[in-house]
Parts: C-alpha cells; sequence; structure tokens
C-alpha cells in the first residue's frame, strides 16, 4: 500500500515537473498575470480609489480590489452572459429572453472569427518564414470581391452562391498575397516593405470603388448595395444572435491548415523553407514556387476573413468596415504559437475581449483601450518566457522555445 501510493506521488511529481516545463503553462500563466497587471492598471486609473486612499489604505486597498473585480465582472457578463440572468431566461421559457441573455456568448464566438482566419493567414507565412503584414488589406480586397459576387451574380442557389462568393473573396486575398510573394520569390524585395505597401493600395483601391463602380445608387454615403438572400451565411439563431456557420468555416480551415502544414509533403516542405531555406535548396526544394504559394494560401485565408464579415454580418461593404482585424493577428499567432489548435484559442481569447470590453466600459466607465493594454501584456509576457519562468520559478523547457525563424529578417 505505502509503495503505491509512493509511486502515484513519484508519477504527479513527474507530471507537475514535465507540465512546469512546458509553453502552455508558460501561456497559461502569462495570461493570468496580464490579467492581474491589467486589474492592479484598472485600480491606478481609478479617482475612486485614489479618493479611499486618502481616507486610509486599507479603504484604498478595498476599493482597488472592488474596482478590478466589478471590471472583470462586467467583461465576464458582457463577452459570456450573465449566468443569473441565463438561468432567469431558461426558467421563464421565453425564447426571446433566452436569446438575450445568451446573445453576449455567441456575439463573442461571432468577433472571433475574422480573427481564427486573419490568425491562420500570419501563422501560415511564418511557417514558410514569411512575415505577411498585409493580411488588412487582404481582408479588404476579400472583402469587395466576396461582397461583389455577393450582390452582382444573380440566380444562383443558396448552396452554389455562398461558396461561389466565399471562393471570390478568397480568391481576392490570393491576389493581394501573390504580389508581394512574386517580387519575394523573384526579385528578393522584403515582403514587410512590399505588404505595407499593398495594405494603403488596398485601402484606397477600396475607398475609391465604394465611391464609383460598387456603390449602391440608392445611398448618398459610399456604400456596396446589399448582397442577395442566397449568399447569407445562415445564421443559427434568430434575432438579436448574429452567430452564423462562418465560425464552423473557419474551425474547418484550421483543420485543412494543420493538415497540410503536418500531414502532407508540401506543409513539410514549406516549413523546411521557412527554418533553413539553404537545407531546402539543398534537398531539392524549389523555393521560388514554395515562398509563392505561402504568400497566396496566406492572402487566401485573409480574404475568406473579408468574406465572413460582408456575407455573414454586415450584409455590404462600408469604408473602414475592418476595425484592424489583421493587424491584431499578427498578435494572436505569436501568442498561439503559430499553430492552428494555438491560433483558435488565441482569436477566441481575443475574440472574447473584445466583445466584454464594450460593456465594461458602459457598466463601470473603464477605457475600452484597457483591454488593449491587457493584450499587449499578455503578448509580451508570451514573447518574453523567461519573466515568467522567473517569476513562477518554473523549470527550463527539455525541448527548445517554439519561436518564430523568418529567415527574410536575415537578408
Amino acid at each position: 500500500m505505502e509503495k503505491t501510493t509512493e509511486n502515484k506521488k513519484k508519477s504527479l511529481s513527474i507530471f507537475w515537473d514535465e507540465f512546469s516545463r512546458s509553453n502552455f503553462l508558460v501561456i497559461i500563466l502569462a495570461i493570468f498575470t496580464g490579467i492581474l497587471l491589467g486589474g492592479v492598471l484598472v485600480a491606478i486609473t481609478t479617482n475612486e480609489v485614489y479618493a479611499a486612499f486618502r481616507e486610509s489604505i486599507w479603504s484604498g486597498l478595498g476599493a482597488a480590489l472592488r474596482t478590478a473585480w466589478n471590471t472583470y465582472v462586467a467583461l465576464f457578463t458582457g463577452s459570456v452572459g450573465n449566468p443569473e440572468r441565463i438561468g432567469l431566461a431558461f426558467a421563464s421559457g421565453d425564447q426571446l429572453a433566452i436569446r438575450r441573455a445568451i446573445n453576449p456568448f455567441f456575439e463573442s464566438l461571432v468577433q472571433s472569427t475574422p480573427y481564427i482566419f486573419g490568425g491562420l493567414a500570419v501563422a501560415l507565412g511564418f511557417r514558410a518564414g514569411l512575415f505577411n503584414i498585409g493580411v488588412e488589406g487582404q481582408i479588404f480586397i476579400g472583402a469587395a470581391t466576396g461582397v461583389w459576387a455577393g450582390y452582382a451574380i444573380i440566380g444562383l442557389p443558396t448552396i452554389i452562391h455562398i461558396p461561389l462568393a466565399m471562393l471570390f473573396g478568397a480568391l481576392g486575398g490570393a491576389l493581394w498575397g501573390f504580389i508581394p510573394g512574386l517580387l519575394k520569390a523573384k526579385t528578393g524585395a522584403h515582403e514587410v516593405i512590399t505588404t505595407i505597401m499593398m495594405n494603403y493600395i488596398a485601402f484606397r483601391l477600396v475607398d475609391w470603388l465604394l465611391k464609383f463602380p460598387m456603390k449602391d445608387p440608392n445611398e448618398f454615403t459610399p456604400k456596396t448595395p446589399w448582397i442577395l438572400e442566397t449568399a447569407k451565411l445562415p445564421r443559427l439563431f434568430d434575432t438579436p444572435i448574429r452567430f452564423h456557420i462562418g465560425f464552423f468555416i473557419a474551425i474547418l480551415m484550421a483543420v485543412v491548415v494543420y493538415y497540410l502544414l503536418f500531414k502532407t509533403t508540401w506543409g513539410f516542405e514549406l516549413r523546411m523553407v521557412g527554418s533553413n531555406p539553404n537545407a531546402a535548396r539543398y534537398a531539392g526544394v524549389k523555393i521560388t514556387k514554395t515562398t509563392i504559394l505561402a504568400m497566396v494560401l496566406s492572402g487566401a485565408l485573409a480574404g475568406m476573413a473579408g468574406a465572413n464579415e460582408v456575407l455573414g454580418v454586415n450584409y455590404r461593404l462600408l469604408p473602414a468596415f475592418s476595425s484592424g482585424y489583421g493587424f491584431d493577428s499578427i498578435a494572436l499567432a505569436l501568442l498561439g504559437k503559430t499553430h492552428p489548435l494555438g491560433v483558435i484559442l488565441s482569436s477566441l481569447l481575443f475574440g472574447f475581449l473584445r466583445n466584454g470590453a464594450r460593456s465594461m466600459q458602459l457598466a463601470v466607465g473603464v477605457p475600452i483601450d484597457i483591454v488593449s493594454i491587457l493584450q499587449a501584456v499578455i503578448l509580451a509576457f508570451i514573447a518574453a518566457p523567461a519573466i515568467i519562468r522567473t517569476i513562477y520559478r518554473l523549470r527550463e523547457s527539455k525541448h527548445k522555445e517554439d519561436l518564430v525563424s523568418l529567415r527574410s529578417w536575415k537578408g
């Protein structure tokens, strides 16, 4: 009996030892530490806390804890829902009340969907050693081509129109990724520079399209016509829930990217080019073809993010419709260690934070920028895992940290 107990303790000790070395634990602790620091930041920027400290230190500490607690409660209820309200809604049996109660959770999934597409786009480029900063522009072009297919192509059944419109969005993004990919492969032009330039070209091009050839003639302000009913991504619930099948398409694309990267010969070649292009060239891998194809696929995923927004959420294209999804995708791809599963999880985190931030601002009066700071702190800790290992006295991993290797930075 004593031997069995000792073996169990030894097994638990070995498990914790390995778990404490893992990058997964570092990510969890980085998020936890970021939340703690976010609470401190909220407390020190609130006038009520300073007023309480003038009374006594204990009153000040109590006010700081209450402020931080109320802030995160508002963030939680805004992104997931109020458990009490959800329970009362289900008890009443009122379908509209139930939908309103659970709407925050599904709205967070809606916010997460373009992040998944964009994060996959950035992660795929990273795996090939390419830094695709042009995801935002590719999202705009994908939205423009997707919305055009949604309102201009008529007479198609839903089962054909939706995939066709999504395909047009992917092709638009792929074209915007092909250009810097070709320049990189043929001339050595730095993809960071070219993708940034392509972003601004995309923004101005879409502005021109909205003002002239794609402008709805019945509208005074620049915006496209509404897409046809046959092109709308089906929603799974009635009003006010906007959750649609685009979320499952994004998950499916994550599975496809995982299979492509880790289960196919081309995926192995792509990762080889990203890790060591000289070894890949010696092994017979066509660097030029792989580089172009990686940027094309990265752009296609970003274009699908834009098409998802116009086909599943907005139903038309408006100026500045994207609030920085492409730029945020760079951060969450790094947060997810450029792995499809990690991208999904980090996208959900960003989506829930983004959705809950608005309710937090309304309920508590805390600026929405706090969430952006919270995201930045979490990313800083993940980018420097040694800080987390030092704070929590974790042992070094036996395996090398999963760092992104960008061959393009080397010249």
